[in-house]
C-alpha cells in the first residue's frame, strides 16, 4: 500500500531499500524557506539496525503489513528463543538480536504476537499492558506520596524499572513493556 512521507507514523512498517523497517520516530521538518521534509529513525527489521532517514514530503513509500500469529514464548536455551503457535503447535525461535529490547520481557506461558514477513518469524508485538510482580526494591520511606520522585524496582523477570516511592516488594503492578514504564498498582 503507497502513502506519503508525511502520512507515516510511529510503530508502521515500510519497505526501504527492500528491508522491512518500524518507524522508531519521526518529525515534520520545515527550515525556512526550504522545502518540508520528514526526518525519520527507523530499524531494519531484519538486522536489527538503527538508521536515520530523511524524506521529501512528496515522497512515496510502500506501507507493509506484517502476518502475526498469536503464540505463547516456551523457553530460552542461551541463543534463541522459542515460541508455539497455540492452534497447530508449530514452533519457531528467535533470536536475541531479531528481538531486541522485548526480549527481556519474555515469561515462560506469556501469549505473544509473532510477526512474520514472507513466511519468516522476524520479531514480536509486546502487549499493551504486564502485570508482574515487584521482587526488589527499596523501604517505603514515612510521608512519602506519588509527587516524590520514584525509586528503581526489580521486577519477577529480572527488568529495572522506576515505580512510585509507595510501591513495596511482593506487589503486583500493571507496566507498560514497550515504553518500560510503570502504569498502575494492581488490586
Amino acid at each position: 500500500m503507497a502513502l506519503s512521507a508525511n502520512d507515516i507514523r510511529k510503530g508502521m512498517v515500510i519497505l526501504m531499500e527492500g528491508a522491512p523497517c518500524r518507524v522508531m520516530e519521526f518529525r515534520h521538518h520545515t527550515p525556512g524557506n526550504l522545502r518540508a521534509m520528514v526526518q525519520s529513525r527507523l530499524r531494519n527489521l531484519l538486522t536489527g539496525n538503527s538508521f536515520e532517514h530523511r524524506f521529501r514530503s512528496n515522497d512515496t513509500l510502500d506501507r507493509i503489513t506484517l502476518e502475526q500469529n498469536d503464540m505463547e514464548y516456551l523457553y530460552s536455551d542461551g541463543e534463541h528463543h522459542h515460541f508455539m503457535n497455540s492452534e497447530n503447535y508449530e514452533q519457531v525461535s528467535l533470536t536475541e538480536a531479531e528481538l531486541g529490547d522485548a526480549a527481556q520481557w519474555l515469561m515462560p506461558n506469556l501469549k505473544i504476537q509473532v510477526e512474520f514477513y514472507d513466511g519468516t518469524p522476524i520479531g514480536v508485538q509486546l502487549p499493551a499492558s504486564m502485570e508482574l510482580l515487584v521482587t526488589e526494591t527499596e523501604p517505603v520511606m514515612k510521608g512519602a506520596t506519588a509527587s516524590n520522585s520514584n525509586k528503581p524496582a526489580t521486577l519477577e523477570n529480572g527488568v529495572t524499572l522506576y515505580v512510585p516511592p509507595f510501591i513495596v516488594p511482593g506487589e503486583k503492578i500493571r507496566v507498560n513493556p514497550t515504553e518500560s514504564k510503570y502504569m498502575e498498582r494492581v488490586k
